[in-house]
């Protein structure tokens, strides 16, 4: 009996332990769980609807995607300095640079993903080599748009900055030659650039392609002049330094130098995004 009793006692510990484990790694799991959903700010277009067109395939690896859109250009660094995003994606690398220097972020680039050509509209004149003399170009506010804005004007022979500059933080004062006179308004944020076009103000606007395909136009279709595949301007996975190293980050980024996802980049927008791979 004692033997008996003895065994019996062993065999509900052993039952009670069991459970404990069991329900350590059901807490395990959990915790594992959690911390492979990812919480990624985006601009609507074309940066949310990628990710959308992601989100199956991160699933398949474990990992849940939520994104949250946002409709300028400083508020995603703000929440992802504040952590309440794992990862933005709406920035190319001068503006992701710009801002770090200005607001001493401590962010990186995770990954480059895609290329947004800007491009210069015109609801007046057809061609640019149709511009007349002191035309005026409207430029977003952000300085960091304007050295990718002249260099377009630059390449299409309007104006001709110095030699040996920066041109990715090119402004106006480096500009030294300008046949045409051309003025130039800074005033208007990016976001608000197709309503000014729309309003036929100035004599040509030069509108970011998230703004101007979100606003119902196309870039290759309906500008006067776009930047070429050759531009910089990458827009990149951006985190707090250190997360690059986290597994989800990196299956995010590896999701979207895909193929599926270069191939949905390339067919839904016609060129006027360009996929990139590093």
């Amino acid at each position: 009996m004692k033997k008996f009793l003895g065994f019996a006692l062993i065999l509900v510990l052993s039952i009670a332990l069991a459970a404990c484990g069991s329900e350590k790694d059901k807490g395990g799991s959990e915790t594992e769980k959690e911390s492979k959903k990812l919480v990624v700010g985006a601009s609507n277009v074309p940066h949310a609807e990628i990710l959308e067109e992601a989100k199956p395939l991160l699933e398949e690896k474990g990992i849940e995607l939520e994104i949250e859109t946002f409709q300028d250009y400083v508020l995603p660094n703000k929440a992802l300095n504040d952590k309440e995003l794992d990862a933005n994606y709406f920035q190319h690398i001068p503006y992701l640079e710009s801002q770090i220097k200005e607001n001493g972020y401590d962010f990186v680039n995770a990954g480059g993903i895609h290329i947004e050509p800007i491009a210069l509209y015109s609801k007046k004149y057809k061609t640019i080599d149709k511009l007349p003399d002191g035309a005026t170009i409207i430029l977003s506010s952000s300085v960091a748009d304007h050295g990718r804005a002249l260099s377009l004007l630059e390449k299409n022979g309007l104006i001709t900055l110095k030699e040996g500059i920066d041109k990715t933080t090119a402004t106006t004062k480096d500009i030294v030659k300008n046949e045409k006179n051309l003025k130039f308004d800074s005033e208007y944020e990016a976001a608000l650039l197709p309503k000014i076009y729309e309003s036929s103000e100035g004599d040509a606007v030069l509108i970011n392609s998230n703004y101007a395909i979100d606003a119902g136009l196309n870039p290759i279709e309906d500008s006067i002049a776009i930047e070429d595949s050759e531009s910089p301007y990458v827009n990149v996975i951006a985190v707090n330094k250190g997360d690059e190293n986290k597994e989800a980050i990196k299956a995010l980024v590896e999701v979207l130098h895909s193929k599926e996802i270069q191939d949905f980049i390339l067919e839904e927008y016609e060129g006027a995004v360009v996929p990139a791979d590093k």
